[in-house]
């Protein structure tokens, strides 16, 4: 399906961009407060985990940020989609980008979570099952936000003269971001699929613990927008940090990384604990490899670290030089 590259990635191509999300925050408004504060400082989104036996859920949170906000991007990272049928989440995420006047990214995925699956007393199917399944939701999301009345046959979904109704408003249609980095499939599907490809250094996210797995990813990527026939560069290149902690110095940051608390501590992932230049050249690294877009969980308690985030990291890190990933690569 030929997709029109959407202005919110095209501007991937001029500069680079950042988004966080506040973690280890339990009260409504503290959240709100945090998303208040990270528009006012000029961060791009601010997004919302799908882990209902620990956090809020993502429908219900993006809706009050939707009207906490005025300016920035709200994006689903990610929405399970075993949690809720593909019908229910085209219709929370049309209500979402409805009350947000066109700012919701729909960023979708298969699952990882074993024991939250047991938890929702839902089965968890082998992993292409789920990749299966995850085309059949997205051929459904997306069909009835383009049709008047849809129908589907599928081997997971069926839908006869499905009625979606009021739509979403953005123009012209909601992004959509898949997450994983797997290259054989996951790729292959943002190629076919998404506006948005996101991994991370963290083993549910696409395992891109080094910059050579950022590099061989993107290579992946690359190959598989030309086998359909899609220009790589009208996909936005994302990459997401576990946690990030910042300091002025050294010294201030040792103090912060003895009392950190680590999100999914038992899974293996990447936190970086930095001082602001430690912080760019990690950023700056990744831009030179290809990343256009880099999303970053903060404790929400952390002020220190955004402020040196938005003051001090963000205004420093550039997009990489035209053919310099080119070059990398050979």
């Amino acid at each position: 399906m030929e997709r029109q590259v959407h202005p919110w990635v095209a501007e991937g191509q001029k500069r680079p961009r950042f988004a966080i999300v506040s973690v280890f925050l339990p009260d409504w408004k503290d959240i709100l407060r945090f998303a208040q504060r990270a528009e006012r400082l000029g961060f791009d989104a601010y997004w919302a985990n799908d882990h209902p036996n620990r956090s809020m859920d993502t429908w219900t949170l993006l809706t009050g940020l939707a009207m906490g906000t005025e300016r920035i991007r709200l994006i689903s990272l990610v929405s399970c989609i075993y949690y809720r049928s593909p019908v229910l989440i085209a219709r929370q995420a049309a209500d979402v980008d409805r009350i947000s006047e066109g700012r919701l990214v729909l960023g979708i995925g298969i699952g990882d979570d074993v024991p939250e699956f047991n938890q929702m007393c839902l089965p968890f199917p082998p992993i292409a099952q789920r990749q299966e399944t995850l085309e059949e939701a997205l051929s459904v999301i997306q069909g009835l936000w383009r049709e008047e009345t849809f129908s589907f046959e599928g081997k997971y979904f069926r839908l006869d003269q499905a009625r979606l109704a009021p739509k979403p408003v953005q123009d012209p249609y909601v992004p959509i971001l898949i997450g994983g980095g797997g290259e054989k499939v996951t790729l292959r599907q943002v190629a076919q699929w998404a506006d948005v490809s996101n991994f991370a250094p963290h083993e549910w996210s696409g395992s891109a613990f080094q910059i050579a797995d950022v590099e061989r990813k993107y290579a992946a990527l690359r190959d598989h927008c030309k086998a359909v026939g899609r220009p790589y560069e009208s996909i936005l290149r994302s990459h997401f940090t576990p946690l990030l902690t910042l300091a002025e110095n050294e010294s201030a940051l040792e103090r912060k990384r003895a009392n950190a608390r680590i999100p999914d501590r038992q899974l293996q992932t990447v936190p970086v604990f930095a001082t602001p230049d430690q912080a760019i050249a990690h950023y700056q690294a990744l831009a030179d490899v290809g990343v256009q877009y880099f999303l970053a969980t903060i404790n929400g308690s952390d002020d220190e670290t955004v402020h040196l985030f938005a003051e001090a990291v963000v205004p420093a890190v550039k997009l990489a030089q035209a053919g310099q990933t080119a070059t990398k690569r050979g």
